[in-house]
């Protein structure tokens, strides 16, 4: 990672206690969108799960997750040269969708992506804001899977690593620009 998206990272996420409920510290990542220098250094940090050592691309499709991973995944896409798909709450996306329901800490959600989002064979980036408990992007790797693509990678702006968050990601290779 570049000393451009570090320094970003650690100046522009704001951490604020007590939200949404007590005993929460929130990491807000508004003024990193707001800075056109910083959120360029951590979109370009991202990217880097996309390509090979030598530089080149080496996936088709970005996947961004609703609603912060849209907010990185789509200019990680356009850096890439590849495409935007978004996976989105049930019943926001208007044509044929895959499903996919999982656990959260408390309750269920169910995310979809349009079943010809992802082509058979298509290598795909799956970029969010943070890793947490993993419920999101491995419900996203199963959607991505039921569209016959395969996930290369998986790039977030912050890993929770007291969250088994990496234990959901399994096998996919996974960059993370902070650990906290």
């Amino acid at each position: 990672m570049s000393a451009a998206a570090e320094d970003a990272l650690k100046r522009l996420v704001v951490d604020v206690s007590d939200y949404p409920k007590p005993g929460v510290v929130f990491k807000d990542i508004t003024p990193l969108l707001a800075d056109h220098d910083g959120f360029t250094a951590v979109v370009q940090a991202l990217a880097a799960a996309g390509r090979d050592a030598a530089g080149n691309v080496v996936i088709d499709k970005v996947v961004g997750m609703e609603a912060r991973g849209f907010m990185f995944a789509a200019p990680v896409a356009l850096a890439l040269g590849a495409g935007f798909v978004p996976v989105r709450k049930a019943g926001k996306l208007p044509r044929d969708t895959f499903s996919e329901s999982y656990a959260l800490e408390y309750g269920d959600a169910t995310i979809e992506i349009h079943k010809d989002g992802v082509a058979p064979g298509e290598r795909v980036l799956v970029v969010d804001d943070v890793l947490a408990t993993g419920g999101t992007v491995a419900a996203t790797r199963t959607l991505i899977e039921r569209c016959g693509g395969v996930v290369h990678s998986v790039a977030v702006l912050l890993e929770l690593t007291f969250l088994p968050g990496r234990e959901a990601v399994a096998d996919v290779p996974l960059l993370a620009l902070e650990q906290v």
